[in-house]
C-alpha cells in the first residue's frame, strides 16, 4: 500500500509509522508526503489503534527535503511549486491533528523538515548523540511550511535561537529548546519511547482524542489561512535570486555567493 512508510501494529493497539527510505536517510520525497498523509488518515480512522509511534529506519531520523524534489521544484513553475508546498504543509497537519497520541522515537539526525516532523508529535524522545538543524537558510530558502509547528512546538524566544542561521545543535540543546522531551542513551530508546506509550493504554481512546483536539484548539492557531499564508512565503522566497543561486552552488559543490571561509 505505500512505498516509502511501513506500519507494525502490535496486539496492544501501538502502531508504529516507520519512514523506510534509509538509502536516503528519510528525506521527504513527494511520495513520502502522500504515503504520511495517507497514512495519519488510516491511523486516525482505525479504533483499534490506541497510540502511534513515529520512528525511522537506517541512521538518520529525517535529513530534510528529498534532493530530487528540491531539483525539481528549482525548475518548476511558480504553480508546481505551491502544489509542492502544499503537500508538505497538509501532511504536517494530518500528522499534527491526529487523533491519537503521537510518540517520536528520535534517532540519529532530523534537519529541516525533520524538525517539523518532531514538532508534530506530542512528546518526541531523542537518542544521545543526534544532531539537529533548520538549515533551509544555507540554500536561500525559509523553513516556511515546518513554521507553524516549529513555532508551536519552541516558542518563538527559543525558536528564534536556531530558526535563521542554519546552526547545527545536539540532543542535549534539543531538549533545552522543547524539540524533545527527554534525551536517552540510544539503547535505552525503546523502553523511554514504551514509558511514554504505556499510560495511553489506560485511559479512553476517546477522551484522549477530544483531550488533543481541545489543546489544539486552545494553543497557537494553525489553521489553513495560516497555512496558505506559508506557502505564499515559500514560493515568494523560490521566485527571488538567493533560492536558485543556493539550490543550484549547493549541488554544484560550490559556495553560495554568502558563505565566508
Amino acid at each position: 500500500m505505500y512505498q516509502t512508510i511501513r506500519i507494525d501494529q502490535d496486539t496492544r493497539g501501538v502502531a508504529t509509522l516507520w519512514l523506510a527510505r534509509a538509502d536516503k536517510h528519510n528525506a521527504l520525497s513527494a511520495q513520502m508526503l502522500r504515503d504520511l498523509t495517507a497514512a495519519a488518515g488510516a491511523l486516525g480512522a482505525d479504533a483499534s489503534v490506541r497510540a502511534v509511534v513515529l520512528a525511522a529506519e537506517g541512521k538518520s531520523f529525517c535529513a530534510g527535503g528529498d534532493l530530487a524534489w528540491m531539483q525539481e521544484q528549482m525548475a518548476a513553475t511558480a504553480e508546481v511549486r505551491r502544489e509542492g508546498a502544499r503537500e508538505l504543509a497538509y501532511m504536517l497537519k494530518a500528522m499534527n491533528e491526529l487523533p491519537k497520541p503521537l510518540i517520536g522515537r528520535i534517532h540519529g539526525n532530523a534537519f529541516g523538515g525533520g524538525i517539523g516532523m518532531m514538532s508534530v508529535c506530542d512528546v518526541a524522545i531523542g537518542a544521545e548523540g543526534a544532531k539537529f538543524g533548520l538549515t533551509e537558510t544555507r540554500l536561500g530558502l525559509i523553513p516556511a511550511t515546518i513554521s507553524p509547528y516549529v513555532l508551536a512546538r519552541m516558542g518563538e524566544d527559543k525558536a528564534r535561537r536556531v530558526f535563521m542561521s542554519a546552526r547545527i545543535f545536539d540532543a542535549e540543546e534539543a531538549v533545552r529548546l522543547n524539540l524533545l522531551a527527554s534525551t536517552v542513551s540510544p539503547e535505552s530508546l525503546d523502553a523511554a519511547v514504551e514509558a511514554e506509550v504505556l499510560p495511553y493504554l489506560s485511559v479512553a481512546p476517546g477522551a484522549v482524542a477530544a483531550s488533543k483536539r481541545l489543546a489544539r484548539r486552545l494553543g497557537p492557531r494553525i489553521d489553513d489561512a495560516v497555512i496558505e499564508s506559508t506557502i505564499d512565503d515559500l514560493v515568494a522566497v523560490w521566485e527571488n535570486d538567493e533560492a536558485p543561486h543556493g539550490i543550484a552552488a549547493f549541488f554544484d559543490k560550490q559556495k553560495p555567493r554568502w558563505q565566508q571561509g
